[in-house]
């Protein structure tokens, strides 16, 4: 029997996949959808719901992503530039298709934005990972799921993977009424959206209120926060240590922090 409220850590091999673009499409005017397929996606699992998976994004000019030198890949030739890595979660898998779904939120200009607002069928990708998975068991009361654009990927797997009729409330950030997006689920969804410009998304205020506002529900709940690195570490303090929740029943992870690039940090110390 599975002991209630088990959380698993899950290995898997690391590969290295060379992909290519099925269909690119805009989900809302800052959020493009890729689908991916090939045969390299045979054997790829992605068991968790905030996977994350290494890009290698072509740079303009490159026909193929190429890899950084490392323990399992040969040096790079003189004057060979590697392509950046970038963290992203798989939206969706199909294994039975070949297909693998990926969502950008486009922001300021990055190796990401680009590769994304560029994507066309025949477009290469590479992808990496994910190297292991957070299990989470679906046997909670309630969960709440808090973050901004860059965490709606996972979010919307979640609402997608949850039992039908558990109560979900969702506190997002996004630019305005146009980046809203309409999630599949069968969970008893309570969407709560926040409007701020892009400008000020590094200004932890516009959810620190909407969560100091919310009435958690009764009963025993898991929390998951991503988004903004400061964001997400005061969110969590609020939860823990001024509401009182049990810590070892929230998730909070950095997805990004203002002038780094390619940055991720889990806060789910103690």
């Amino acid at each position: 029997m599975t002991e209630r409220h088990a959380v698993a850590r899950v290995r898997h091999e690391l590969r290295r996949r060379l992909l290519t673009v099925k269909t690119a499409e805009r989900l809302t005017p800052q959020m493009v959808r890729v689908t991916l397929t090939g045969a390299d996606l045979a054997g790829f699992v992605s068991a968790g719901y905030d996977d994350h998976v290494k890009l290698c994004l072509p740079l303009a000019g490159q026909d193929a992503p190429v890899w950084p030198a490392g323990p399992d890949a040969p040096a790079l030739p003189d004057g060979t530039v590697a392509s950046p890595m970038r963290d992203f979660t798989p939206r969706r898998h199909d294994a039975e298709g070949s297909e693998l779904v990926l969502d950008f939120a486009i922001h300021e200009a990055g190796p990401a934005t680009e590769w994304a607002s560029a994507a066309a069928p025949g477009t290469t990708l590479g992808v990496a990972g994910p190297r292991g998975s957070f299990v989470v068991t679906d046997d909670f009361d309630w969960y709440l799921l808090i973050g901004d654009e860059t965490a709606l990927p996972a979010i919307g797997r979640r609402l997608e993977e949850l039992r039908a009729d558990v109560p979900v409330i969702v506190i997002a950030t996004v630019a305005g009424a146009q980046e809203e997006q309409s999630f599949e689920t069968a969970t008893a969804l309570e969407t709560r959206w926040i409007h701020r410009p892009l400008a000020s998304a590094s200004d932890p205020a516009p959810l620190l209120d909407a969560v100091a506002a919310l009435t958690l529900p009764e009963g025993e709940g898991y929390i998951w926060i991503a988004g903004e690195n400061d964001t997400v570490k005061l969110l969590r303090k609020h939860l823990v240590e001024e509401r009182g929740h049990n810590r070892t029943w929230i998730k909070a992870a950095g997805y990004w922090r203002k002038g780094s690039a390619g940055f991720h940090e889990n806060h789910n110390e103690g």
